[in-house]
């Protein structure tokens, strides 16, 4: 129940995920369409919960993802799972989640990344060889899904594609988008001309100005 988690852990300041991708990339809505939901559809169906076992990992340097750990907690034991936390600082958690001591690891991820590319993205968290790929995934049909797109200069074509590979990667459970939280700015009186940039990156250009 993502909504709840919005609600309440974020106070409304967030996004329910719709996929990988959130409102920072505003193309990324309008493509997903019938392609994209008929990729969906060919997702596992669910097995019946009888007590299954859950270790639940994410970090405290995010003051959110403890909170959002108590509530997805509650929400998998009302639907009949046993789940069980591990909840560390970054430092101290990252190397078994890279190894892969966890059921389901909670994180807080920049799609985007520094180059704004999100393939880069993809290609790091779920492609066979990725970087970070938290989830252990590694699927034939994903990767060729992204040297595909990654091949494509930026276009429309480009931007099909990676929607197709969101979509495969969905498609296989490998990540569950919950919520794309929202950047809050603020301006001093005065201040024209601040940036408006979603990965927080640049703020101050030679366009801004303080009026005295």
């Amino acid at each position: 129940d993502r909504a709840t988690i919005v609600a309440t852990v974020y106070e409304g300041r967030a996004d329910t995920a719709e996929g990988l991708l959130g409102p920072a990339l505003p193309w990324a809505a309008a493509e997903r369409g019938d392609d994209y939901q008929a990729i969906l559809a060919e997702r596992a169906t669910p097995a019946a919960v009888n007590g299954a076992r859950i270790n639940l990992g994410t970090f405290t340097d995010r003051a959110e993802l403890p909170e959002v750990a108590v509530q997805l907690e509650q929400q998998l034991e009302a639907a009949g799972f046993i789940v069980e936390q591990d909840v560390r600082e970054y430092q101290f958690i990252e190397a078994d989640a890279l190894d892969g001591a966890f059921d389901a690891f909670i994180l807080s991820r920049a799609t985007v990344l520094d180059s704004g590319d999100p393939v880069a993205y993809m290609y790091s968290d779920f492609a066979c060889e990725g970087s970070f790929n938290i989830s252990q995934f590694c699927d034939s049909v994903v990767d060729e899904a992204l040297q595909k797109a990654a091949a494509l200069p930026a276009g429309t074509e480009r931007r099909e594609a990676i929607i197709a590979a969101e979509a495969e990667i969905l498609a296989r459970d490998a990540a569950i988008p919950m919520l794309h939280e929202r950047v809050i700015q603020g301006e001093a009186a005065g201040v024209e001309g601040a940036a408006r940039d979603p990965r927080e990156r640049t703020l101050v250009t030679g366009d801004t100005r303080v009026k005295q």
